[in-house]
């Protein structure tokens, strides 16, 4: 990112765009619009969407897909724990909705370097809404703290959630809601 304090604003709504146009594809496969990119070095390096009703499976945040991602990647580079933990150091995450209390305790135990977010999270949030994870309450069980900052196009991703939940969730076990029937 940029050093200058305007470039860097600049950079973080760059990045915040594109981890809107995943959460857009997410919201495009009827999945809960949240979707992410992770940048070391002012380059993104890897992706994600949630992918919960795809895959079935819970803990497919758009973060967990991001990191797997890496994980893979620098597998395949047959990296050590000590090297993929000093990658991960050098990572800065921008995820359009503030990263839940498992996204959240898992960015600290990677030693993630920093999170910019979209919207708050009222009822899972990890970075302060619900519980402070990017803080020191994870050093304890192995974990880093890390800088988190939110509000970045907060309105933005709130009008994908309302969009979707609009439409309904037509993949919920119990829709509250039943979804909109489209003309």
């Amino acid at each position: 990112m940029s050093s200058s304090g305007d470039g860097e604003n600049l950079d973080v709504v760059a990045f915040m765009k594109l981890a809107l146009e995943q959460a857009k594809i997410a919201f495009d496969g009827l999945e809960v619009p949240v979707g992410c990119v992770i940048v070391m070095e002012g380059k993104v390096i890897a992706c994600g969407r949630n992918r919960t009703n795809e895959t079935r499976n819970a803990t497919r945040h758009a973060e967990m897909e991001a990191i797997d991602v890496l994980l893979d990647q620098w597998k395949k580079l047959k990296l050590s724990k000590a090297e993929v933990s000093e990658m991960f150091s050098k990572c800065v995450l921008y995820v359009t909705c503030e990263p839940c209390i498992m996204c959240a305790a898992a960015l600290s135990f990677l030693g993630i370097k920093e999170v910019y977010y979209g919207c708050a999270n009222d009822k899972f949030g990890g970075c302060g809404s619900i519980l402070s994870l990017h803080t020191t309450s994870c050093e304890g069980a192995g974990g880093k703290s890390y800088k988190c900052t939110g509000g970045i196009m907060a309105e933005e991703a709130v009008s994908l959630f309302r969009n979707f939940y609009e439409l309904g969730n037509p993949n919920a076990p119990k829709p509250h809601r039943q979804p909109v029937q489209q003309l």
